[in-house]
C-alpha cells in the first residue's frame, strides 16, 4: 500500500490513546473534513482519506439516519450527534441509561430499528453496575429532538462479576428482524461453555427484548433461552451478510487467535477448549485447534491484530471492493479488507496501518463510502473516498 502526501500528521498522533474513566471530556471538537492522505494506493483501489469530524472521547459505535446523520457512542456513557456537514452537537443526547464506565465497560454499540423510519426506536449495548456486580444491558428508546424518550432496558445478562473486561457488545439486527448481541466472557474463560451463563455467548432477542420461540436452547433447564451460540471470547465485530443473511462474528482471542466464524443456531465456538491463542505471562497454548462437536473459525489472525467493528462492503463506491470484509483493529491500528469466496477468506489486505490509530468501528456509509471511528481521547470519524487512478 502506497500512502501520499500527508496533510495534517499531528492529527493522526492525536488519534491514539486509551480509556481512562477520569479522562477530560472533550465537547465539540469539529473541525469539518480535512484530508489526511489525497491518495492512498492499496491493491484494489486508489482512496483519499478525510477527517471529517474529531472531539470524541473513547468512541465506540456509530451508525447513519436516515436523513444523513450519525449517531456516536463514547464510552463514558455519552450518545453524540453529528451532524449531516459532520459537526458534533456539542451537547450529548439526553435519555440515555447509566453505564459502568470502567475498564472495557461503558456505552458501547448503537443501531437503528429496522422500521425507525416509522418507529425512531434506537438501541444501545452498555455495562451496567448492580449490587452483584457488573454486565452487558441493553436498552432502547424513541429519537426525539433533545435525545432518547420512553427508554427502557429489554435485556440485562446474568453475567455479572467485579471485573472491567470483556462486555461484548455489538448489536445487529438480521433480515427477519431479530436482534443480535455479543457478549464477552467477562475475562472468566470457563463461563464460556456454560450455557446457564450469558457469558462468552451470542444472543439472539425479538426487538422488544423477548425471547424468539426457535431459539435452539429454548425449553431447557440448563441454558438461557437467549444464548444463540456459545464458546466465544470477546466478540467485538459483527455483521449480516448482504446476499446469504448468516450472521458474521469476529472476537478477540489471547496473544493470538482472534477468529472470524459464521454463526449457526446452538453452535460451540470452542473457547477455551478450542483456541490458537496463548496464555500472556507464560505463552503456552490455552486449547487445541480442533476439537469434537466444536465449530471451527473460518479465519485466524495470529499474532492478534484485536479485531473491532465489521463491515460487509456492499455499495458502488468502490467496485473492487464488492463483497469483501472489511474490519478494524486495535493492536495493529489497520483497516483489514479479507477477500472472499463463499464462506472462504481467500486474501487479506492491511490499510492504513499505523496511521490513524485505534480503528474501533467500521461503517460503509449509505453513499457508498467507507467510515471509521477511532478510539482515542480524542477520536474521529474518518472517510475513505475513491480517487481517480488517472489523476
Amino acid at each position: 500500500m502506497h500512502l501520499g502526501r500527508v496533510f495534517s500528521a499531528s492529527l493522526l498522533g492525536a488519534a491514539v490513546g486509551f480509556f481512562s474513566s477520569c479522562g477530560t471530556m472533550q465537547f465539540g471538537g469539529s473541525v469539518g473534513a480535512e484530508e489526511i492522505f489525497e491518495r492512498v494506493e492499496s491493491e484494489e483501489a486508489t482512496f483519499a482519506v478525510e477527517l471529517l469530524t474529531d472531539g470524541l472521547e473513547h468512541p465506540w459505535g456509530m451508525v447513519f439516519l436516515p436523513d444523513g446523520r450519525l449517531l456516536v457512542t463514547e464510552r463514558p456513557g455519552r450518545l453524540r450527534l453529528v451532524d449531516a456537514d459532520f459537526e458534533l452537537d456539542p451537547e450529548p443526547l439526553g435519555g440515555v441509561p447509566t453505564a459502568f464506565a470502567r475498564g472495557q465497560g461503558g456505552l458501547l454499540d448503537v443501531v437503528l430499528h429496522p422500521d425507525f423510519a416509522e418507529n425512531r426506536l434506537v438501541y444501545l449495548s452498555y455495562a451496567y453496575l448492580d449490587d452483584a456486580g457488573a454486565g452487558t444491558a441493553v436498552a432502547r428508546g424513541r429519537l426525539a429532538d433533545a435525545g432518547l424518550e420512553d427508554t427502557e432496558v429489554i435485556f440485562e445478562s446474568n453475567a455479572l462479576g467485579s471485573g472491567g473486561r470483556h462486555f461484548g457488545s455489538r448489536l445487529a439486527f438480521d433480515d427477519a428482524g431479530h436482534l443480535f448481541v455479543t457478549h464477552g466472557d467477562r475475562g472468566e474463560r470457563e463461563r464460556a461453555q456454560d450455557l446457564g451463563d450469558h457469558a462468552g455467548s451470542l444472543l439472539r432477542l425479538d426487538a422488544d427484548g423477548s425471547v424468539p420461540d426457535d431459539n435452539p436452547f429454548v425449553g431447557r433447564a440448563d441454558a438461557q433461552p437467549e444464548i444463540y451460540s456459545f464458546g466465544h471470547r470477546n466478540p467485538q465485530g459483527m455483521a449480516v451478510h448482504p446476499d446469504t443473511g448468516a450472521v458474521w462474528v469476529h472476537e478477540h482471542g489471547p496473544r493470538g487467535g482472534d477468529e472470524v466464524n459464521i454463526i449457526e443456531a446452538g453452535a460451540n465456538y470452542g473457547w477455551p477448549v478450542v483456541s490458537q491463542g496463548r496464555e500472556y505471562a507464560s505463552g503456552r497454548p490455552i486449547g487445541v485447534e480442533e476439537a469434537a462437536g466444536m465449530t471451527a473459525a473460518i479465519y485466524i489472525w495470529d499474532p492478534s491484530i484485536a479485531p473491532s467493528g465489521m463491515a460487509f462492503y456492499d455499495g458502488d463506491a468502490f467496485p473492487e471492493w464488492q463483497g469483501d470484509l472489511l474490519v478494524g483493529a486495535l493492536a495493529y491500528q489497520l483497516l483489514a479488507r479479507l477477500e472472499l469466496d463463499g464462506d472462504r477468506v481467500v486474501h487479506e489486505e492491511r490499510l492504513l496501518e499505523g496511521e490513524l490509530g485505534r480503528i474501533r468501528d467500521v461503517q460503509v456509509g449509505p453513499d457508498g463510502l467507507v467510515y471509521l471511528l477511532t478510539d482515542a481521547d480524542n477520536g474521529g470519524i474518518y472517510r475513505l473516498s475513491p480517487v481517480d487512478e488517472a489523476s
